[in-house]
């Protein structure tokens, strides 16, 4: 097997052009003959003892191209992508270049590689000042959250649903008097307000009592994700099969010692400032490190190749997916429920997904440029976190972690690395309180500056998140 690097119009894409050689496409030839054999039927011959050359005679030369160039190209591709040393930032494009018998089999890969990164300024970044004060409001906001979370559910007899209720429905769609796909429920619990059906859908339950049988008309969003019905007026046969409620408990000094360790409401109440202070910190320091980082971003240049946004997009949907599968909701659900399609739903992903790579790239490079060396012992002490975390032994779980796991931990922990310097070197303003002050502020002479601007791409959304984009 051999390889050649070329370089494509599109900045940071590449295309790695690898070849194996006419005795491996006959070995990829060979696997694959052993692996339909029993699938194909030869006269006079039993299933799977057909000699290759027969059955190429009968359906043709190409009839395992397909399957021995599916078996070369995984490890043909692995073995290229390390040997070239390239920094490759998405999934491979696969094409064809030459599959004939008895020739060696070519075929390129598409890629894209890490773009480089040029910094401007990084240290000293200017950041407003964020509010950590917590108020008595704060405190009773909280203590109403552990009601709630310790509320029971009671079975409502004696009134109509109101919004916030939970509610059992059997449901069953309509369009132009016809059933329609997906448009059918037996025993689905529904919480009115929450908004997981079609808008105006829980609307038309408020008022219904247990046993009532509820016609509610829709229309379908004109995005739906089912073109059929995008638009479409419909209607749904419903039955309340059961209404339930929260009843909270009374805050007094018996719910302190149900929730807590404190015996009293009063001591209760002042842990609870306390945790809520540790919180508004940590909240701080997030939002000053966002904003330090997207200044950094703005006064940078990267270009970055569309396939690895795409890449990023990709994974960010399947992270989501796993998610709603976690909480009993398939990908397809959520689409029909919302009235979102694939296509919308990556676009809104879209300005997500290139912040969260421009902030990856400008971290790593900060990490590079300030010698921000990552020691096993760094490594160590992530692992021990993990162990206590998943309460393993710290051996067991370093059993568990690969050399790519290892390097990949190393990654992320130069990436933390680079933004508690970036921390360490802000610089505190005042918060603005009036809008006097801020337009004092914009009128304020701009200071010459060497730094270039960025010419990344710009998105329509601020970003929060600034883990690693790979």
């Amino acid at each position: 097997m051999s390889f050649k690097v070329e370089q494509m119009e599109e900045k940071n894409m590449v295309k790695l052009v690898i070849e194996s050689t006419a005795e491996e496409f006959e070995a990829g030839l060979n696997k694959a003959y052993n692996k339909d054999k029993n699938k194909i039927s030869i006269p006079g011959f039993r299933k799977g003892k057909a000699p290759r050359k027969m059955i190429e005679q009968m359906y043709g030369a190409e009839v395992f191209y397909e399957d021995a160039a599916n078996a070369i190209i995984p490890e043909a591709y692995a073995t290229a992508a390390e040997e070239s040393k390239l920094e490759i930032v998405s999934q491979p494009k696969i094409s064809v270049v030459q599959l004939e018998k008895g020739k060696p089999f070519i075929f390129a890969a598409e890629v894209a590689v890490k773009p480089e990164v040029e910094l401007g300024t990084y240290k000293g970044v200017e950041v407003e000042k964020a509010d950590t004060e917590v108020t008595d409001a704060d405190v009773e906001e909280e203590l109403k959250k552990v009601q709630e979370q310790n509320s029971r559910t009671v079975t409502v007899e004696d009134r109509a649903v109101k919004d916030g209720d939970m509610t059992v429905i059997d449901f069953e769609g309509f369009v132009d008097g016809v059933a329609f796909d997906g448009g059918k429920g037996s025993d689905y619990a529904l919480t009115l307000g929450s908004g997981t059906f079609i808008p105006g859908f829980e609307d038309q339950l408020v008022g219904a009592n247990t046993g009532d049988h509820v016609e509610v008309k829709v229309t379908f969003p004109e995005e739906y994700q089912a073109k059929e019905l995008a638009g479409k007026e419909a209607v749904f046969q419903c039955d309340v099969k059961k209404i339930e409620t929260k009843e909270v408990p009374e805050l007094d000094d018996e719910f302190a010692k149900d929730v807590s360790e404190f015996d009293t409401l009063a001591e209760y109440k002042e842990d609870v400032k306390k945790k809520l202070t540790e919180r508004k910190e940590a909240d701080a320091h997030r939002t000053k490190e966002d904003e330090a980082i997207e200044k950094i971003i703005d006064d940078a240049k990267m270009d970055i190749p569309e396939a690895m946004i795409d890449n990023q997009v990709n994974s960010m949907i399947n992270d989501f997916a796993n998610n709603m599968m976690q909480q009993g909701l398939s990908m397809e659900q959520y689409m029909q429920f919302t009235g979102m399609t694939m296509d919308k739903f990556k676009e809104q992903v879209r300005p997500d997904a290139v912040k969260r790579i421009q902030s990856s790239l400008v971290l790593e490079q900060i990490a590079k440029d300030e010698n921000l060396e990552v020691t096993d012992a760094d490594v160590d002490a992530e692992i021990e976190k993990m162990a206590a975390a998943y309460g393993m032994e710290v051996d067991k779980v370093k059993e568990y972690i690969q050399d790519a796991e290892r390097e990949s931990m190393k990654k992320d922990i130069a990436i933390q690395k680079a933004a508690d310097f970036i921390m360490e070197n802000v610089k505190e303003r005042a918060k603005r309180t009036t809008k006097k002050a801020a337009a004092d502020e914009e009128k304020e002479p701009a200071k010459k500056t060497t730094a270039k601007k960025t010419t990344a791409k710009k998105t329509t959304k601020k970003a929060d998140e600034t883990k690693d984009a790979e």
